[in-house]
C-alpha cells in the first residue's frame, strides 16, 4: 500500500513540475497557437 501512495505522490509531483516547467519555457497552448493575426481575449 505504501508503494502505491508513493507512486501517486510522485505522479502528482512530476505532473505539477512538468506543467510549471513547460509554462515557464513558453510551451503553453496559448503561446504556441498565437500569432500576429490571432486575437485572444484576456
Amino acid at each position: 500500500m505504501r508503494e502505491i501512495v508513493l507512486a501517486f505522490v510522485a505522479m502528482v509531483v512530476i505532473a505539477v513540475g512538468a506543467n510549471f516547467a513547460l509554462n515557464e519555457a513558453g510551451f503553453s497552448a496559448a503561446e504556441q497557437g498565437t500569432g500576429q493575426a490571432v486575437r485572444l481575449d484576456d
